[in-house]
């Protein structure tokens, strides 16, 4: 099968062409034929950083972690697939799994869920990571109808992900972001948007909440942008974020009587623990998606394969609006 590897980590440069023997079957797998595949912030991570990220492959490797495609072949005690099915999931790429970056792989069933019927593969391939992530985040939050869901960056992977869930779930959404362009993604999507270029936490909480602060905040930037998410919850209000690695001051969400939720969704995959719960919520997503309640944002421009680096390059500049999708 023809795959991109890297023998190395570094730059977008890394990856080259290869022919690889196809996965051989496992029990409690199956094998994929990838037809599409996405660019999460954290595959590029993996090619940076290599053994520096405790969580990467081993060079040579094959990364990517979002897939979409159609089932070969299902191992011993699979059930619930066949070959000829369409699915997708995020179940490869990092540790010991081999990634989608490749016309074949092996994934775990536990990990993978029937396609959207009313998505291509394309759009199907966009969504494991960074909906899983969202889904996780707001259900650990325990998002309510009628609730005020402030998301930090709504115009991102995730936090588009974030935003239409939130209002699925009946919450009133709002969203910050930082022009014009991801303040009108914002808005279509149904939030309510917030400049946070030019206004102040203080200023938009006063406007939007009457000064009492959002009952859930789902920070998708994180980091340092946590210290803001602290100044707009409400008392006892519950925080999620994906992004938490610094050291930060909690003295505000002490006196707040803050929860703090941090959502790491490469566990399962990772530590083999509790993989059927990623399954569950793709199937899950796959019943809120056919009804009309959620779809991905692709960026305009589409790479194929052998174009991975510059799928890479498109996400690290900023310019894209919406996942990036590689073609495989």
């Amino acid at each position: 099968m023809k795959a991109m590897i890297v023998n190395e980590f570094g730059d977008s440069s890394v990856f080259k062409p290869t022919v690889l023997a196809k996965p051989e079957l496992k029990p409690g797998h199956v094998l994929v034929r990838v037809v599409a595949s996405s660019v999460n912030t954290v595959d590029m991570m993996i090619r940076q950083m290599g053994p520096d990220l405790p969580l990467s492959p081993s060079a040579p490797a094959v990364l990517g972690m979002d897939f979409a495609g159609t089932i070969e072949a299902v191992g011993q005690g699979v059930t619930d697939y066949a070959p000829g099915d369409e699915v997708y999931g995020c179940a490869g790429g990092l540790a010991d799994l081999q990634g989608t970056l490749a016309e074949y792989m092996l994934a775990d069933s536990k990990l993978i869920a029937h396609k959207p019927k009313n998505l291509s593969m394309r759009e199907a391939a966009a969504l494991p990571l960074v909906a899983i992530t969202a889904y996780e985040g707001l259900q650990r939050a325990q998002v309510k109808e009628g609730q005020n869901v402030l998301v930090h960056g709504g115009s991102g992977g995730v936090g588009h992900i974030a935003v239409q869930l939130a209002r699925y779930f009946g919450a009133n959404v709002f969203s910050t972001g930082g022009g014009e362009n991801q303040l009108n993604l914002i808005e279509e999507l149904g939030a309510t948007g917030i400049n946070y270029k030019t206004e102040t936490v203080a200023d938009y909480v006063q406007k939007h909440t009457q000064g009492k602060g959002f009952d859930v905040v789902f920070d998708s930037v994180g980091g340092a942008n946590l210290l803001n998410s602290f100044e707009a919850a409400a008392l006892n209000a519950q925080i999620a974020t994906t992004v938490s690695l610094l050291e930060l001051d909690l003295t505000n969400a002490h006196f707040k009587g803050l929860s703090l939720h941090v959502v790491f969704m490469l566990i399962p995959m990772l530590h083999d623990h509790k993989r059927e719960v990623h399954g569950q919520i793709l199937a899950t997503l796959t019943d809120i998606i056919e009804a009309g309640h959620l779809r991905p944002v692709l960026d305009d421009l589409s790479f194929s394969l052998e174009e991975v680096g510059k799928a890479h390059d498109r996400l690290a500049s900023g310019q894209g609006l919406g996942k990036v999708v590689i073609d495989i």
